[in-house]
């Protein structure tokens, strides 16, 4: 039996979130695997499909929201692959007891104001140039591994040549503990 991959969207939703299949072609020969979109989950509505709108309903309700749906959801063992306000609801329900055996986030910026690490293996990526990710000292502080892409940005998982790279790299580690 596969082990269960959740993967959770960005703050766009399965709107736009074409780029996804990118990952699930690779990671589907190893998990079985759960698409959520993140909007759907923290009850966001999407009739000002803007970002501002959006960011702003997840601050207020949707994060926490997302949180508790994904707890109801998901009861057994995980791993995660989470894209930007993806990473931060899979982080908090983690926090409040989501089993997660590995975890994956890729720009979720909003991590740099969480102060306690989830248990399991954790690997996050940002972009170099992605103004709003954690400062050097927040990994350190938390002792958490990450990778920081050169010359990327905030949307670089939406690149196919990056989602082959990071989905090639989960799925050689699988079977690492």
């Amino acid at each position: 039996m596969k082990p269960r991959l959740i993967v959770l969207s960005d703050i766009w939703g399965i709107e736009k979130s074409d780029w996804v299949v990118n990952y699930v072609k690779i990671l589907e020969t190893e998990f079985d695997i759960k698409y959520y979109d993140s909007c759907k989950l923290g009850k966001v509505s999407k009739n000002i499909y803007e970002e501002s709108s959006l960011h702003s309903q997840f601050l207020e309700r949707g994060i926490s929201t997302a949180t508790d749906g994904l707890l109801e959801l998901e009861k057994g063992r995980v791993t995660i692959l989470a894209f930007s306000i993806g990473g931060t609801i899979a982080w908090k329900a983690a926090l409040k007891g989501l089993d997660v055996n590995k975890f994956y986030a890729i720009s979720s910026t909003r991590l740099r104001y969480e102060t306690t690490k989830p248990e399991g293996c954790i690997k996050l990526f940002f972009g170099e140039y992605d103004d709003f990710k954690p400062e050097a000292n927040w990994f350190e502080q938390l002792r958490v591994d990450h990778e920081i892409s050169r010359g990327k940005k905030h949307q670089m998982y939406t690149d196919k040549n990056y989602a082959i790279k990071i989905s090639n790299e989960i799925k050689r580690r699988v079977n690492i503990q």
